[in-house]
């Protein structure tokens, strides 16, 4: 029940009068305790109002932690112990929710999510609870944090136990709304509570907070004799004593508070009971101000506030074992969970946390199990002829289905680095229409996961738009796109004519030209003077020839041309012809000793155009692709990857296809058997890749 201190200056007639008000036991009522002190100035602090949703400004002051404040090192715990995820068990209430948006943000940094909120009425029947429990027993994770009122928490506990929720393989971590009030406890609900571990704020055990508990109890015989001994006082027993030093503390340092309330005037309100009718203390803002700037050393520690509430040093971890608790380690802010509270962060320092006791003497829980009543998840794979990505193959001997593939690995090793257990099983998807036992289209089978007759599809699933509007995909993991695979045929090294092929006929049409020219420049020049180009026309022209073709391979000796732009011209048509001999040389050899091919089409559009026939793999997406690009249905023949050799080697008017259009993974593993004679040319028709099939939640 939260309790709140009010310093009210109502009777400013000798000195302040300091009042305690007892009451509010939700936060409704302590919001609206705050607002009247922020209405009359009058300051209001609290040494148990721990919710978030109670903002420490104005003239509210909090003596008593944040719940908040606690998270961090709850988040150490999971990250320490590796789990992965955590449910959260709280009531529903203010109190019980205000915790958990923090939680959530510092589980995400420590890797850890919530999967799933467990919220307890909070005025709840055992049912209730039951079956909420039950809910609990049928899920994957086994590690709770529990936030909830001391009472709510000790029916949990009990009916947890019966259920066998306090048993081998499961951790509870109860916040310090059950851990600061452990010792009020009965034993039957900590019997029930065995292996938890908790968080609670630590008090060291000084001579101050030894002599209090001893002057506590002497004063406590005193007034109730014959009564047995009371429990050892709890922290929010601390916080009000250090509360109450901290009220005298800054009234002595604020002064006498003689300036008293201003009551507004009785024309202001239509009723006597109205609130506007309360007064403005005078004195209340020097009062705040002094309650702020207390500092001094309590039996709880270090009484300081920053921005208007008490901050947090040390938590404890305890664990529960027998009738009572060990404590299991420290954590600060600083330097985390430690064994000891000694704060070190030499080389010395005892990192971590002593040994824990489990729930059902165990050794630590893993964080998840795979429920007893949970169905293993079914995974639909195609079953198709055999290839590398994904076969799923009968049996003969047994008669099921071995699943097999690249695809299938690479799922397999997914689902083994999850930080919990998933069961699931192999489906391979036939179309009953078919006498073949083969599987029906892959947009189909996409279908049949989003219906839910599946919860996941997997195997060579190409991501693209359209399927992407009624399932989820994983991201791609491989390469993506389509493109087409042709026969490569022999190019002209084996013709007759090959030595004609090292040049291009138009440089034979030059060369040719430049050997005229030449001729005739030497003709032109030297007739008049050497009888060597006289005489007949048909004579002329004869030993013009043979005079260029002599002067290729060498000089004569008596030299039949005389002028010097005769001998310019042959100058540059001999180093003409040694440049050319250089590269035909060169190319003719390449030709004749590497075999040459060449690809029969180069694109689509000469498929297209020369009406040729065009395959794609049985049941894939690539046939609508093929439409959307122009290609005729009635030229499109579907075959299995194992087929696409023969088909190419047909040809398109023997019964085969020009081109195979498939997907790039399957174009390398084709390519890994039969490069010898195909390649693979054309563009690239991008598409998202392989990628796993999921239920779409959203639609």
């Amino acid at each position: 029940m939260p309790c709140f201190f009010s310093t009210a200056a109502i009777h400013l007639l000798k000195d302040i009068k300091v009042q305690a008000i007892i009451g509010p036991e939700t936060s409704t009522q302590a919001r609206f305790i705050i607002d009247l002190g922020n209405r009359t100035n009058v300051p209001i602090l609290s040494y148990s109002a721990t919710s978030p949703y109670l903002s420490a400004k104005q003239y509210f002051v909090r003596t008593a932690l944040n719940d908040v404040s606690q998270v961090p090192a709850i988040a150490s715990l999971i990250q320490y112990f590796s789990w992965r995820q955590v449910v959260p068990i709280h009531e529903d209430s203010d109190f019980g929710r205000g915790i958990i948006p923090y939680l959530e943000d510092a589980l995400l940094n420590v890797e850890a999510h919530i999967p799933y909120q467990s919220i307890i009425p909070s005025v709840p029947t055992d049912d209730q609870i039951e079956a909420e429990l039950n809910k609990l027993m049928t899920m994957q994770t086994r590690v709770f944090v529990v936030h909830m009122s001391p009472k709510i928490a000790a029916r949990l506990f009990m009916l947890a136990h019966d259920a066998g929720m306090l048993a081998e393989g499961y951790a509870w971590i109860v916040t310090d709304s059950v851990g600061n009030v452990f010792s009020t406890l009965d034993q039957n609900t900590i019997s029930s509570m065995q292996g938890v571990l908790g968080v609670r704020p630590y008090v060291v055990q000084s001579d101050k907070l030894l002599n209090f508990d001893a002057r506590f109890h002497s004063r406590y015989r005193q007034q109730n004799p014959g009564a047995p001994d009371p429990a050892k006082p709890i922290i929010f027993q601390y916080w009000a004593y250090d509360t109450a030093w901290a009220i005298a503390m800054a009234l002595k340092k604020a002064g006498p508070l003689t300036l008293g309330f201003q009551i507004p005037s009785l024309k202001n309100s239509n009723s006597s009971n109205d609130l506007s009718m309360l007064g403005v203390s005078l004195d209340g803002a020097r009062l705040i101000d002094a309650i702020r700037g207390t500092k001094f050393q309590g039996i709880s520690g270090e009484f300081v506030l920053v921005d208007g509430q008490r901050q947090a040093s040390v938590f404890e971890i305890f664990n529960v074992i027998g009738n009572s608790y060990q404590s299991a380690g420290f954590w600060t802010p600083k330097f985390g969970l430690r064994k000891n509270p000694i704060i070190s962060s030499g080389p010395h320092a005892k990192v971590g946390l002593n040994t824990v006791i489990w729930p059902g003497g165990s050794g630590q829980p893993r964080g998840w199990e795979w429920p007893v009543a949970g169905k293993k998840l079914k995974i639909a794979v195609p079953v198709k002829p055999y290839n590398r990505f994904v076969n799923a193959g009968k049996n003969t001997a047994t008669g099921n289905f071995d699943v097999t593939g690249y695809c299938i690995d690479i799922f397999d090793a997914v689902m083994q680095e999850m930080p919990y257990a998933v069961p699931y099983d192999y489906v391979p998807v036939t179309d009953p229409n078919m006498v073949t036992s083969m599987t029906m289209s892959y947009s189909e089978m996409c279908r049949q996961v989003s219906l839910k007759k599946y919860d996941a599809m997997v195997g060579d699933t190409t991501i693209i738009i359209n399927r992407s509007l009624y399932v989820d995909f994983t991201l791609p993991y491989t390469e993506s796109g389509v493109q087409m695979v042709v026969p490569m045929k022999e190019n002209w090294s084996k013709n007759l004519w090959v030595f004609l092929k090292p040049i291009d006929p138009n440089l034979w049409v030059a060369i040719l030209a430049v050997f005229l020219f030449t001729g005739f420049v030497i003709w032109l020049v030297e007739r008049k003077d050497s009888r060597y180009f006289g005489g007949s026309t048909g004579k002329q022209l004869v030993n013009t020839a043979y005079f260029n073709f002599q002067a290729l391979i060498s000089v004569p000796k008596d030299p039949k041309v005389k002028k010097w732009l005769s001998k310019f011209a042959l100058i540059n048509w001999i180093l003409l012809a040694w440049l050319l001999e250089k590269l035909y040389s060169a190319s003719l050899t390449s030709m004749m000793t590497v075999r040459q091919l060449q690809p029969t089409v180069a694109d689509l559009n000469q498929l297209i155009n020369n009406g040729d026939y065009i395959g794609y793999q049985s049941g894939s997406f690539v046939r609508d692709l093929l439409k959307s690009l122009k290609v005729d249905e009635h030229k499109m023949r579907d075959y299995s990857p194992d087929q696409y050799a023969d088909a190419l080697k047909k040809g398109s008017w023997n019964g085969g296809v020009a081109a195979m259009f498939d997907e790039i993974p399957y174009l390398k593993v084709f390519m890994s058997t039969y490069c010898r004679n195909h390649t693979v040319v054309g563009r690239v028709y991008k598409t998202g890749g392989f990628g796993f099939v999921s239920f779409n939640a959203s639609i």
